[in-house]
Parts: C-alpha cells; structure tokens; sequence
C-alpha cells in the first residue's frame, strides 16, 4: 500500500505542477489583446506575445480584436427635410483604441454603434432635403464620423469613416426623379441645338461679311483699275491733242457733245468748263444775241457760212446759205392797178432755218 500511495502522490504532484505551468503560460496572438482579472477585478492588459499569470487567481476575462473592423448594417428609414420617405444603408470602419474601456464601459459596442448610426444620421438627413442628401454623401460621411466618434471615445473605440452606400428614395419619388431628369436632358439637348444654330448662323454671317468685304475689296480694285485706265487714255489723248496743236474750235465742238452725256451721271453736281470753252460760249452767247435783233428787225439769220449781212439781200445766190431772189412785182393789167405778188409777204420776212451747234460756233467765231 505505501508503494502505491506513493506512486498517486506522485502523479498528483506531476499533474498539478502540469495545470499550474498550463494556467501560467499565456500566449497572446498579434493584434490582439486579453483583459486579465485577478479574484474579479481588473488587473492588466496582455499585449502580444507570451505572458505569464498567476494560476488560480489571474483570469482572461476578454479577448480584443485590435485590427480596423468593418460592419454593414441594413437599410434604415429616414425622412428628409421635405418629408420624402428614403432608405439609407451604410459601412462603418471603427477600431478599439483601448481594451479596457471597450470591455467595461460598454456592453456590445458593436449593437451601441449601429443604434449611434441610425439616430444621428436621422438627425443629420432630417435637415437636408432630398436633392441636398443625394448630392452631399461627402458632408454626411463627414458629419457623421465626427458625432460617432466624439460619442465613442469613452469606449476606447474610434470610427475612422461612415460610408453611406445607398439612397434609395420609395417608388414614388424615384418615378417623379426620372421625370424630371429625362426633362431636363430634353432641356439641355433643345438648349445645344439651339446653340448649334446659332453658332452656324453666325458663323453663315460672318461667311457673308467676308464675302460682301473681299467683293467690296475687288469692285475698289477694279475701279481703280479702270480709273487707271482712264487717267493713262486721257494723258494719252491730252498729249495727243498737245503734239498735234489742235484747234480750240475743235475741242470746244468735242465737249458740247460730250455734255449730255456729263449730264447723265446721278453724282455729276461740279462741272469742270476748259478756259478755251469760255470764248466759244461767248461768241455763241453774241451769235444767238444778234439772231435775236435780226429776227426782231424781220431780217434773215446768218447761215453756215457765217458771213455778216448774208441773208436775202447781199449774199452769194449760189452758196447753200445765201440770198433767195425775192419775186418781181406782177405787171398790172391793162387798165387796172399793179397787183403785188401773193407770197411777197412769205418772201418779205423768210423764216430762218434752224441751226446746229456747230454753225452756231463757227458762225460766231467767223464774225
């Protein structure tokens, strides 16, 4: 018997030095962290790595995951500040900053955060309006990472980011938000085609002035072609008229015919009158004033020969413009009186013919 009580004791001993060696031998993973109790209370935090406890009073009380967590959370209603109804789910990053606090001060920090979530973010969209909320994901994201992590800092947990990932407004408004967007597509295409036509129009007028100018441009080139033209024939012919010392006569018959056509130009207003035309005109002006005296006196005008006094009496009978013979007196019947002719009185005062220019101006020039 006392050898087998002696072996028990032994395997007594073996087996509790095992479980104490067991029990104060711990092991912490990376990343990680255990709370430790000794009797009940707090006693330290383990970091990673192998820790040594007291056996029987020193106990794991919790096990933290330091690493960044993700967690998803279904879709939540909120009302916007124009009282449309939506559907908003989000992701939110947090990490425990501090073992201890995490484990003590809050009972699920997990279930305390999405809770946290739904009310601020109610908070938060209940002041924005519909268009705002669905435009603005960066502002809420924003706002809401700063109140959850303002309230979770007690618990030694920090949210880096809230990501909304959804808005989903109800049926409703969805129909009536793709209304207004195929409106205002229609809006902007109108608006472009508009513009599309305007820009064509002003690039068809522009088009146009350039045209009208480069016309413009070639009608000056051209007239000032032919005035070149014009200025080298009437250099031409001044030069020709100089070397073949034309007579004054001439050249103021060549203007006289030249003036009806002067006068047919609208912008003609100033006429230039060559000195040599002033004493043609004048001896025109003298020529008709003594045609008029002549015919005042009943005597015939000067003909084409321009001889003073040629008219009936005095002239040559066999030039073109010289005398008539007037008609002798009818000798009178026997017994009777002498009877005068019956177209003496169409002899006495012959009318004058009508002249032309030129036997105006030679005429006058004659005399």
């Amino acid at each position: 018997m006392s050898v087998v009580t002696a072996i028990l004791v032994v395997l007594i001993v073996v087996l509790s030095v095992t479980y104490f060696l067991y029990r104060s031998v711990q092991i912490v993973p990376q990343a990680s962290a255990q709370v430790v109790e000794r009797f009940g209370r707090y006693r330290r935090t383990l970091e990673p790595g192998l820790r040594f406890l007291v056996p029987i009073a020193d106990t794991i009380r919790a096990t933290v995951d330091m690493r960044e967590q993700v967690v998803p959370f279904p879709p939540q209603e909120v009302i916007t500040e124009d009282n449309l109804l939506v559907y908003i789910d989000w992701v939110v990053y947090y990490q425990v900053t501090d073992p201890r606090r995490a484990t003590y001060e809050i009972q699920n920090y997990v279930q305390a955060i999405e809770y946290l979530v739904s009310t601020t973010l109610r908070n938060i969209v209940g002041g924005m309006d519909l268009e705002r909320t669905l435009t603005s994901r960066d502002e809420v994201n924003t706002e809401l990472r700063d109140a959850l992590d303002s309230a979770t800092g007690p618990w030694g947990i920090r949210v880096n980011r809230v990501e909304l990932r959804t808005i989903q407004p109800n049926r409703d408004i969805t129909e009536a938000m793709e209304k207004q967007v195929r409106a205002e597509r229609e809006r902007r295409a109108t608006v472009l085609q508009a513009e599309g036509v305007k820009q064509a129009e002003i690039l068809r007028a522009e088009g146009d002035r350039q045209s009208m100018i480069l016309k413009a441009e070639g009608e000056a080139k051209a007239a000032e072609l032919r005035a070149g033209g014009e200025a080298q024939a009437i250099k031409k012919v001044f030069e020709a008229i100089h070397e073949g010392d034309a007579d004054s006569k001439l050249l103021s018959y060549q203007y006289l015919q030249m003036l009806p056509k002067l006068a047919e130009g609208e912008a003609n207003k100033v006429w230039i009158v060559p000195s040599e035309l002033g004493k043609a005109v004048e001896g025109i002006g003298g020529a008709f004033t003594r045609l008029g005296m002549q015919q005042a006196n009943g005597e015939p005008g000067p003909g084409p020969g321009g001889a003073e006094g040629a008219g009936e009496e005095g002239g040559d009978p066999a030039r073109p413009g010289g005398p008539r013979p007037s008609a002798a007196p009818t000798a009178p019947a026997a017994g009777g009186p002498a009877r005068e002719p019956k177209d003496r009185a169409a002899h006495a005062a012959p009318r004058p013919r009508r002249l032309s220019p030129a036997d105006v101006l030679y005429g006058a020039e004659d005399e």
